[in-house]
């Protein structure tokens, strides 16, 4: 009986398998394709194996981006409907699978594909289908910066992402705000990262500028999430000693007053990190006989 069992699942999941075979085939015929993304796009997280099929598989790729490209019209003026909104983002999470795969990432990144959504993350368009939009690409960038790859960081540097990144995190959405942030953090965890951003004092300041907004933003509309990434990217700033100077002037009340202790009351790891934050801002201040606080050496 139990083999009967076992015998059964096979067949399935070789039917299964199957139906994926001929979706990925459907993606390249302009008639068959959009019930393909969204079937495909149903079974990613159920395909571990989905990545590398559709990067390897013939004239996948290029359909997914022209997907893409054929949105472009509609950016500007920003016409998008929410028809073509979903259909391009089931294209986006396709992509997505490719960009967090270990087989296929580097060659992601290699072929550029990142640059082909940066166009959806310049659109300051509020509408649903923008928004949507604008949250899926970004949803591509965070899970390339999820695995923790030095090559990931390294290409995102030689890109805009990161003034992308600050725009949406001054105006979009509170999940759009959370994801960019989160993006913005993970470079700065990387030691790469946290030099390109503190080389120049424009690139510091336009970070340091847009977080303390985003404080002000937040001490009036509250969100845990976003405060948690918020915080760790003040304390990663807080690292290097030059960035650390200018935090000592311009980190915001807010963060060393009580503004946030109800937000924060169940959150260990962010008061953790903002005592962490105060006591580094505070250390390492050499004062002299007058009392005037000198820079550190």
């Amino acid at each position: 009986m139990l083999a009967t069992g076992a015998a059964v699942t096979t067949a399935l999941a070789q039917v299964d398998r199957e139906k994926i075979y001929q979706w990925i085939n459907e993606l390249s015929s302009p008639e068959t394709r959009e019930n393909a993304l969204l079937e495909l796009s149903k079974k990613r997280e159920s395909v571990p194996d989905l990545a590398p099929m559709l990067w390897h598989s013939c004239g996948t790729i290029a359909a997914l981006l022209q997907e893409i490209v054929n949105i472009y019209p509609s950016i500007n003026p920003p016409t998008l409907t929410a028809h073509q909104s979903n259909r391009v983002c089931n294209a986006l999470a396709l992509l997505q699978c490719v960009a967090s795969h270990p087989e296929t990432r580097s060659a992601f990144l290699a072929a550029h594909i990142p640059l082909f959504l940066y166009p959806f993350l310049h659109t300051v368009s509020k509408t649903r289908p923008f928004e949507y939009l604008r949250l899926t690409s970004l949803g591509v960038i965070g899970a390339l910066v999820k695995t923790d790859e030095q090559e990931v960081i390294n290409f995102l540097l030689t890109t805009e992402i990161i003034p992308l990144c600050l725009r949406i995190m001054e105006s979009g959405s509170e999940l759009s705000k959370t994801v960019a942030t989160f993006i913005l953090q993970k470079i700065l965890l990387d030691d790469t990262g946290l030099a390109y951003i503190c080389q120049t004092y424009e690139r510091f300041s336009h970070v340091a500028m847009i977080l303390g907004k985003m404080v002000l933003q937040l001490s009036k509309e509250p969100s845990a999430r976003l405060l948690k990434h918020v915080v760790r990217c003040y304390l990663r700033l807080s690292d290097n000693s030059r960035a650390r100077e200018a935090l000592r002037q311009c980190l915001p009340d807010q963060l060393k007053d009580t503004t946030f202790s109800q937000v924060l009351k169940d959150d260990t790891t962010t008061k953790r990190w903002l005592a962490q934050l105060v006591k580094n801002l505070q250390e390492g201040q050499v004062t002299d006989p007058r009392g005037i606080p000198l820079p550190t050496q």
